[in-house]
């Protein structure tokens, strides 16, 4: 964790966080939370401590010159070093991940030169690719290859993007497997006293994902209000071979920032859990975990639930007791299909759900919702009757 405290500056706070870069030189690095200094100081805190734990030192990235010897391969190796500070952890490893495995390996058996590729080159890169594997997996490494290729242009190494030029794959469309009611009290039953518990709760009765299900707080949660935030998140990234956990008060997106009604069987459990939790810091004195204190999903010890384990014991659970396997996402898309087909509007799933857009949320669930149909051909009758048909 690098060195960081927070300055006043015009009245807002400002992280300022202090490094060595890859030289062994001690940097300086200013970032303004937007926060004023007013009554802020608690949020402040929390985005540095944030920044502290993700901050990813800058490589110094090698030179790119035009010349004959330049590969795409290495230009891509290359550009990961450039882009790897001004994005996201998770989104730099999603990045690595595809340059480092996929991309770069293909080109460089080839020889292909960043000036001599062509869109063909690219063509025949993602028809490859869909030998392997599904359309929107080359979708990615579409739009990772053009987004390297257009910071190619802005710096004058090639005249004009070749990806502009190729015709990407269509999007798989979406077959998400659900659960009905009774396969979900059968789950939650067999998930009672687990560390699967809790999260299967929670995605279940929810929607939630599950970064959004280990991210919550006992500070999200308003027992008087009776309320539940969503607002934070822990997921994990593979930064250079390396699993790294990321804790960040931000959601997928501004939209996934949302505010829930807690429901009297989940408040009663999670009142149980809290004092649980409790007990356990009691009993185990200074050998409890107090990194990750404030989480609701930890263990007996205080050690986080990671989503590693969540997603592998998961599975291990519905194999043990014989349930229809599902991935723990679908827990998501069993909570929406419920709701569509129990007659909630699909913009109230949407906002449910936290979806970005509306047009998400009736992409994915629009095949479910013959409730509305059925009252839309209810209507139509009416005003059309057969009194009222031509004969």
């Amino acid at each position: 964790m690098v060195a960081g405290h927070l300055q006043e500056k015009n009245d807002f706070y400002y992280i300022v966080l202090s490094y060595k870069d890859a030289d062994g030189k001690r940097k300086t690095k200013w970032e303004a939370t937007g926060l004023s200094v007013k009554r802020n100081k608690k949020k402040a805190e929390a985005l540095l401590l944030e920044r502290r734990r993700n901050f990813m030192v800058p490589t110094a990235p090698a030179e790119i010159r035009l010349d004959d010897d330049i590969l795409f391969s290495d230009f891509m190796l290359k550009w990961l070093e450039v882009t790897k500070s001004s994005v996201q952890i998770t989104t730099y490893a999603s990045y690595q991940g595809m340059v480092e495995r996929i991309i770069a390996p293909y080109f460089r058996k080839r020889g292909i030169k960043l000036v001599d590729l062509k869109a063909t080159d690219l063509q025949d890169f993602y028809t490859k690719q869909l030998e392997r594997v599904k359309a929107n997996s080359v979708i990615h490494y579409h739009a990772n290859i053009h987004k390297a290729l257009k910071y190619a242009v802005k710096i004058d190494l090639i005249p004009t993007n070749p990806a502009d030029k190729v015709e990407r794959p269509k999007k798989n469309a979406f077959k998400g497997s659900y659960y009905s009611a009774e396969e979900i009290h059968a789950l939650t039953e067999v998930a009672e006293g687990t560390k699967l518990e809790i999260p299967v709760l929670l995605a279940s009765f929810y929607g939630l994902r599950r970064s959004e299900v280990l991210g919550l707080k006992w500070d999200a949660i308003d027992f008087e209000e009776n309320t539940l935030e969503i607002k934070h998140i822990v997921t994990q990234a593979s930064i250079d071979g390396k699993k790294v956990l990321v804790q960040a008060d931000r959601a997928k997106t501004k939209s996934s920032l949302r505010t829930l009604p807690l429901v009297p069987p989940i408040r009663d459990r999670l009142l149980m859990l809290k004092g649980q939790q409790e007990t356990y810091r009691r009993l185990c004195g200074k050998s409890y975990n107090r990194d990750y204190l404030g989480y609701l999903c930890v263990d007996e010890i205080g050690n986080i639930i990671r989503p590693n384990f969540v997603t592998e014991h998961f599975d291990w659970l519905l194999t043990k007791y014989g349930l229809k396997h599902i991935r723990f996402h679908d827990l998501r898309h069993s909570c929406a299909s419920l709701m569509v087909m129990n007659g909630v509007s699909m913009k109230q799933v949407q906002e449910w759900l936290g979806h970005s857009t509306f047009s998400t949320t009736a992409d994915i669930y629009a095949h479910l919702d013959y409730k509305s149909k059925q009252g839309s051909a209810g209507v139509i009758a009416n005003l059309l009757g057969e009194s009222k048909l031509p004969k």
